[in-house]
């Protein structure tokens, strides 16, 4: 198992031992589990991620800490874009991902710097455009 694997794997443990909360270095941030399939094995895998809520969608980021490459889980995602996410004490719900563009991310993106500075910080570490995606419940 990779150190990442490691890390993820108890995160994973600390929210569902706490009813989704988690602290460390993501005290006060709302999590998610996002489960997706991999785009080249098929395998399904599950990363805490920090969302925000737009309504009845539910918003990630693909920062990396400011990486200069994209995460994993948002080319699985391009590639398999239905998904299931845990929040909370919620019971597992499906979504469909995309990736928002236009006036639509510049809201969500400006709104989550500004609440969670951190991921200004990330931005300003990296060239690329970090991507903002969108669940959107299905049924």
């Amino acid at each position: 198992m990779s150190e990442r694997d490691d890390w993820n794997r108890k995160i994973i443990e600390e929210f569902r031992n706490n009813k989704g909360v988690v602290g460390g270095p993501f005290e006060g941030v709302p999590i998610l589990l996002l489960h997706h399939t991999g785009a080249k094995t098929g395998t399904e895998r599950i990363n805490p991620l920090a969302y925000r809520r737009d309504g009845d969608n539910f918003v990630i980021f693909a920062s990396k800490g400011g990486a200069p490459t994209n995460p994993d889980w948002h080319h699985n995602l391009l590639a398999n874009p239905e998904a299931v996410i845990e929040v909370g004490t919620d019971s597992p719900s499906k979504v469909r991902a995309r990736v928002a563009t236009g006036d639509e991310r510049t809201r969500i993106w400006e709104r989550q710097k500004k609440e969670f500075p951190g991921f200004a910080d990330y931005e300003a570490k990296t060239d690329r455009e970090i991507p903002v995606i969108v669940l959107e419940p299905l049924g």
